[in-house]
């Protein structure tokens, strides 16, 4: 069938293969960001302007503007809300910021109103750039395919089109059209966007292959197993899409509490205006000691109890490198009591590394000799096994002579005349099936047994050593483990696609008990729901697109930065842009200590609004002195929040616990 296959060689080393441009919604494209935008603008302007005593003319219309474009928005979809009987807070923070406009406290409602736009800006923003990168994620798959006919003809047609029992021929470097079976052929897939494994995989006969993986230097027969709207990568669309919908609505922990206080506020000052004037009260007393009862006992205080202490630990965290979406995924960070992880690109780097170099004793060859033989054979290659091979040698400052006659045969390996011996690398059961010795066995199996990929070395087909190759881990991974441990009461899971024997050789190393390898997107995706639905709050690391659906289906989020994939970046709640694993634990009980501190904010605030509330039921508080608690409570739990911000608030893991 070789003859048959068209042989085109894959795209050279360190050629990048063309992608589809990235699918992304302007900012400004959404009027959410456009509203705020305005808004925060005329408020900057208005600022300086009332600071210094300026006209009054002059910043009363620029604040007055502010309120027009930050608070018509909320005003209206809160009027809207009122028609299905709900009291919604954002209408309630725009009465709230007229109120205060209305005796004279025209700074703090336009500031309230500036608050309120951003924070939905920054929703709309973050739901927009997820609903882009699941479309992206379809690029992955794609577009045509090449379909053989019963004649043995060729005909190219759209991917979506294909059919269970069509076969298509994969050409080398092209992308896998549909879900299938190999029918003939040998080569080696990329497979990383679905199983997350670093290296490629063989594939001969019978093989599964998955839309959307990319073919290596060998040519492939498929038989189409799957539909292409059911095929893997369609399956991780939907999921991520549904995982999207049907997550519970996010809430801030006072959101949980403001409908109910909303409703009671306005109820209550409506009675402290009504009640007074039904006993025969005058108008003028009876409206200023409910203006006064509506401005004590309005929620500023409370909403800024909330927001201060998390959009601090917020800019912490992100000078530190990591990047949490919202003040609501910050809250619940610090819920979580399960944490599950990915292997390749989370625990490790996810480049395969040189680790082990074993010459054979009969060889007559040191360690860098060793390595010079395969790096100079291996140095035309384009698979990832041998660019770590090459890689190594630069890194020992070794000269590789010259390689010829280089030839390449998918899941086998490769073989080049280096200084006139034929040199051979290549999966130890393919090429050393005729020359079987005792102690190359035994260093192939300790290898594997390490967790290693070993790759033998042959001289005129004499096997002269072993190279041991794995995905190193991350220097703060066993430390990470024990500090989320801590923090969790529950040693980490690890979810990966990787084969069972590297999975738990890696656990080992980190001190992690529980482990579920082999899985697909789906299946990471079904553990996290099981989890939850025992009550669990499940924070999944991850960084491929196979770890999307887990992302979206947790309770938090957390993706690394620097290799990721665009929807993993979208999907996750926060992103660790440096790759720092140390900072998950140190995020986590930041956002714990924000918790606390948004609770004492509460107290305080709460305490405030009792007792000026009190105060003008029970005697007569004069309104300049309600409006001096009222604000004075907002400056004190503004004040504590941003306690955060200080260096000394970023938690740090310690050396018991490294």
């Amino acid at each position: 069938m070789s003859s048959v296959l068209d042989q085109r060689p894959a795209p050279p080393a360190g050629e990048r293969r063309p992608v589809a441009p990235r699918r992304r919604t302007r900012l400004l494209a959404l009027p959410e960001a456009r509203w705020a935008l305005a808004a925060l603008v005329l408020f900057l302007l208005a600022l300086p302007v009332y600071l210094l005593g300026g006209p009054s003319w002059l910043w009363g219309t620029l604040f007055a503007a502010t309120y027009v474009t930050g608070g018509w928005e909320p005003g209206w979809e809160g009027l809207k809300a009122l028609k299905d009987k709900t009291l919604d807070v954002d209408l309630l923070m725009v009465v709230a910021a007229l109120g205060a406009a209305a005796i004279g406290q025209v700074l703090d409602g336009a500031l309230l109103i500036v608050i309120f736009a951003t924070s939905g800006a920054l929703e709309a923003i973050a739901t927009a750039r997820t609903a882009d990168s699941v479309r992206g994620l379809l690029d992955l798959a794609p577009t045509t395919a090449t379909r053989l006919l019963p004649d043995g003809s060729e005909e190219n047609v759209d991917a979506a089109s294909l059919r269970v029992d069509d076969t298509i021929l994969v050409r080398p470097g092209e992308r896998i059209g549909a879900d299938g079976q190999v029918l003939d052929g040998t080569s080696d897939v990329d497979q990383a966007t679905i199983t997350g494994e670093p290296l490629p995989v063989a594939k001969q006969k019978d093989d599964e292959v998955f839309a959307g993986t990319v073919n290596g230097t060998g040519a492939l027969r498929v038989r189409v197993e799957r539909d292409p709207s059911d095929s893997v990568i369609a399956r991780i669309v939907k999921m991520v899409e549904e995982a999207s919908e049907t997550k519970a609505p996010t809430q801030l922990f006072i959101e949980k509490i403001e409908q109910r206080y909303s409703i009671g506020m306005v109820i209550a000052t409506l009675a402290v205006f009504a009640v007074p004037l039904a006993f025969g009260d005058e108008l003028r007393p009876a409206l200023l000691r409910a203006m006064t009862f509506m401005i004590v006992a309005s929620p500023c205080a409370v909403v800024l109890s909330t927001m201060p202490p998390l959009l601090s630990a917020i800019a912490n965290a992100g000078r530190r490198g990591v990047l949490a979406k919202s003040a609501v995924v910050m809250e619940r960070l610090g819920q979580v009591d399960l944490v599950a992880l990915d292997k390749t690109g989370t625990l490790t780097e996810g480049t395969p590394r040189v680790t082990d170099i074993r010459p054979l004793p009969a060889s007559g060859l040191d360690e860098h000799a060793l390595l010079t033989l395969a790096a100079a054979a291996e140095h035309p290659s384009e698979h990832p096994l041998a660019r770590a091979v090459v890689d190594a040698a630069r890194e020992a400052d070794l000269t590789l002579p010259e390689a010829t006659d280089f030839s390449s045969a998918p899941g086998r390996g490769i073989a080049a005349t280096v200084d006139g011996r034929m040199i051979q690398v290549g999966a130890p059961s393919r090429l050393l099936t005729d020359t079987p010795t005792a102690l190359h066995e035994k260093t192939v199996t300790e290898l594997q047994d390490a967790g290693r990929t070993a790759v033998a070395v042959l001289r005129d087909g004499q096997v002269v050593g072993v190279l041991g190759i794995s995905d190193r881990l991350r220097p703060d991974a066993a430390a990470t483990m024990a500090a989320l441990t801590e923090l969790t009461g529950r040693t980490p899971v690890l979810l990966t696609g990787d084969n069972e024997r590297a999975a738990w050789y890696l656990a080992a190393e980190v001190g992690v008990t529980d482990v579920r390898a082999g899985l697909l997107p789906q299946d990471k995706a079904a553990a996290v729901k099981a989890w939850e639905a025992e009550g669990r709050r499940v924070l999944v690391v991850g960084d491929g697109v196979n770890d999307a659906p887990a992302l979206a289906a947790a309770h938090s989020g957390i993706a690394m930065g620097k290799a990721g994939s665009d929807l993993a970046l979208e999907t996750a709640d926060a992103v660790v842009v440096r790759d720092e694993l140390a900072t998950i634990p140190s995020v986590v009980q930041l956002s714990r200590t924000a918790r606390r501190l948004v609770i004492q904010n509460l107290a305080i605030a709460g305490t405030f609004i009792t007792v000026l509330v009190a105060w003008d039921l029970i005697g007569t508080l004069p309104l300049p002195l309600g409006v001096a608690g009222h604000e004075g409570s907002t400056v004190i739990v503004g004040l504590n929040g941003l306690r955060l911000l200080r260096e000394a608030a970023w938690p740090r893991l310690t050396k018991d616990t490294a």
